[in-house]
């Protein structure tokens, strides 16, 4: 029987050598450091604190805007320096906390829980929340939200994305390896909140130690296995994995739970053990810095807030001046033009490259060759889809379902003709969805 897997997608190199045999290392912050307060999928949080306040590494400095949303914490001690817009790595002005770091990391106290089997779903939901964990391979959907669907008897699936198939990332590689019980643990506590479902670790074939590793913590766990998955991009992908793992299809009109399934990856569930047994908030997570620019690619544990710029100088600065500057990973990354930029709760990685390969080539014109069409894990006609997409043709577009596109870049990628294809459709994506709104 072969490993389990999707229709299409795309081999790109993966890079994960530079980094994944450099352990976790911690580093702490020098500088300022910046919070965001639109860190997550919703209404931004709101500050709670003022210019001049002094606070506690562990404090709450934002609480929730509403029910989707979430608060934050302060990742050290120090003091409000300014509450203003700053650069993130979208490219956006967000309004932000500013804490002058006093170096001391002097921190408030917690209220772990001896044993969390004795707590009620309530009571779990409400420490997630509380906590301010959000998705944190990049979506940034609240956890406490995607925890808390109409119907929690028909969840049969708790999926652990372990498969990390962005080129180059491997802080969930490396989080598996060394914090495994931590992992196990917190799929544990998500089990209790769904009597049916069994949970499931999808980890790629190309991580045989993570693989070997947690099939043996969880060779006497009834309700968890480990699911060994194809290496392919982009098996990391929600409905790529929910259909690899159970078989089942979903579409941008229905939510993971609507198939009998929750996806959350290694860093939230980590993050949900945290908040519900140790009682701490979402103040670090691990990011790779990687790429042949860097000195010593690596993977580091750092405080959420903390600027990009003191994240390379960990990783020894740059060997070489980079051309191209990636947050995220290669196929799904946003591009950067400055390190003056704080992280966030879902800043995953920082890509570091010496060539800017993709605008080294010029595209050229369609040679009607299908292999965007291959590619395509939505099985979509992505050349025809770039073509409405370029001339402005919103209604066929739509009809051609252009809306399904999950924007993963396979289709670009697997371009003989070089063509900005996910580009286009991502664009015209957002086009439609925003005259929708205003309807």
């Amino acid at each position: 029987m072969g490993l389990k897997t999707f229709k299409g997608g795309v081999h790109p190199y993966e890079g994960k050598e530079l980094a994944k045999d450099r352990p976790i290392a911690e580093v702490l912050p020098k500088g300022d450091l910046v919070y965001p307060l639109s860190q997550h999928i919703g209404a931004p949080a709101t500050p709670v604190v003022a210019v001049g306040d002094k606070v506690l590494k562990g404090q709450k400095i934002a609480e929730a805007g509403g029910f989707v949303s979430s608060p934050i914490y302060s990742s050290v001690s120090g003091t409000v320096k300014a509450i203003e817009p700053r650069r993130v790595a979208v490219g956006d002005m967000v309004k932000s906390i500013v804490i002058e770091n006093d170096g001391a990391f002097t921190e408030t106290e917690y209220a772990p829980c001896d044993d969390v089997t004795n707590l009620s779903k309530e009571e779990i939901i409400g420490k997630v929340k509380e906590a301010g964990v959000v998705g944190m391979g990049g979506a940034g959907f609240p956890t406490h939200v995607k925890l808390s669907p109409k119907e929690p008897d028909k969840i049969e699936y708790i999926i652990a994305n372990c498969a990390e198939c962005e080129p180059y990332l491997t802080a969930d590689y490396r989080r598996m390896l060394e914090n495994p019980n931590e992992l196990i643990e917190g799929m544990k506590i998500i089990l209790q909140l769904f009597p049916n479902a069994k949970g499931v670790l999808g980890i790629e074939n190309n991580k045989p130690d993570c693989i070997e590793k947690l099939q043996d913590l969880t060779k006497n766990e009834s309700r968890i296995e480990v699911c060994p998955l194809q290496t392919k991009y982009p098996q990391g992908g929600e409905r790529q994995l929910i259909y690899a793992v159970t078989g089942r299809s979903i579409n941008s009109k229905m939510l993971p739970a609507d198939a009998g399934c929750i996806v959350d990856n290694v860093e939230t569930i980590i993050s949900v053990y945290n908040a519900v047994k140790l009682g701490m908030p979402v103040m670090k997570r691990v990011s790779t810095i990687t790429g042949d620019a860097v000195t010593n690619p690596g993977n580091f544990l750092y405080s959420i807030g903390t600027n990009y710029a003191e994240l390379v100088d960990a990783a020894g600065g740059f060997k070489e001046q980079p051309e191209k500057m990636i947050s995220g990973g290669p196929m799904m990354g946003f591009s950067m033009f400055s390190l003056d930029i704080p992280t966030t709760k879902t800043s995953s990685s920082l890509l570091c490259l010496t060539k800017d390969e993709v605008a080294a080539f010029a595209p050229s014109a369609c040679i009607n060759c299908g292999r965007c069409v291959e590619a395509c894990p939505e099985q979509l006609i992505p050349s025809r889809l770039a073509k409405f997409a370029n001339n402005s043709l919103s209604t066929e577009f739509e009809k051609w379902y252009g809306l399904e596109c999950i924007e993963c870049g396979s289709c670009s990628f697997a371009c003989p003709a070089r063509r900005q294809l996910a580009q286009s459709i991502k664009t015209m994506k957002k086009q439609v969805l925003a005259a929708k709104r205003k309807k």
